[in-house]
């Protein structure tokens, strides 16, 4: 099974290393890192590259597609050679995924025009200019569209996914393997749950971005 997991500057690598330890212990998986000139692609932060093997053109009928987000999501939505990607490889594909604002670039290239569909929830609402409605969930699945909330959904997405296609023992076998037990020592994953004074000082540093 071809997978294809799209990279670009500035993304968070969470979003797409995530889901890349997941799927690729499903049986017969190949794993393609994506990226419009193949070369190093440099993560937020800027400390971490990670390499893309292909150009667009040379995955053009993966069975399941991975977007992830980041700040350099909002580059990549206005670009015609990535939404052009992403519209050919959804014809063929078997799953079109997004983590975090990835599911915007899905949304620019009209994928999600009527559908039910999340992102991190600083960018959840830019979701409606897309045609989208915007759900606060882990991760929301239309026919073979899935989108993951912000960065670490993209595990839980990919666990899911791998259920999906390889049935609930392998996918617990893979959730086993790798450990995937969350506990946090804070409470503090979702809006709803992180005291306010920490929701508003996210949303300012959004804002002053």
């Amino acid at each position: 099974m071809e997978i294809a997991i799209l990279l670009f500057d500035d993304l968070t690598a969470l979003d797409a290393v995530g889901p890349y330890e997941l799927l690729k212990l499903m049986p017969e998986a190949r794993v393609r890192f994506v990226a419009k000139r193949p070369g190093p692609q440099r993560m937020n932060g800027g400390n971490l590259v990670l390499l893309a093997d292909d150009g667009l053109g040379d995955v053009i009928h993966p069975e399941i597609v991975v977007i992830p987000g980041g700040p350099g999501a909002k580059l990549a939505l206005r670009d015609p050679e990535i939404l052009g990607w992403v519209k050919t490889v959804h014809e063929t594909s078997r799953w079109t995924t997004s983590v975090c604002t990835g599911s915007l670039i899905l949304g620019a290239a009209g994928l999600l025009r009527g559908l039910k569909a999340t992102s991190h929830w600083l960018a959840r609402e830019a979701l409606r200019q897309f045609g989208a409605e915007p759900v606060a969930a882990r991760y929301v699945q239309e026919g073979k569209i899935i989108t993951a909330a912000g960065v670490s959904a993209g595990i839980d997405m990919a666990l899911m996914l791998v259920g999906l296609e390889c049935g609930e023992k392998t996918a617990q076998a893979v959730q086993l393997g790798l450990e995937y037990d969350p506990q946090p020592p804070f409470d503090a994953g979702a809006p709803d749950k992180a005291p306010q004074a920490i929701v508003e000082l996210l949303q300012s540093r959004a804002q002053g971005r």
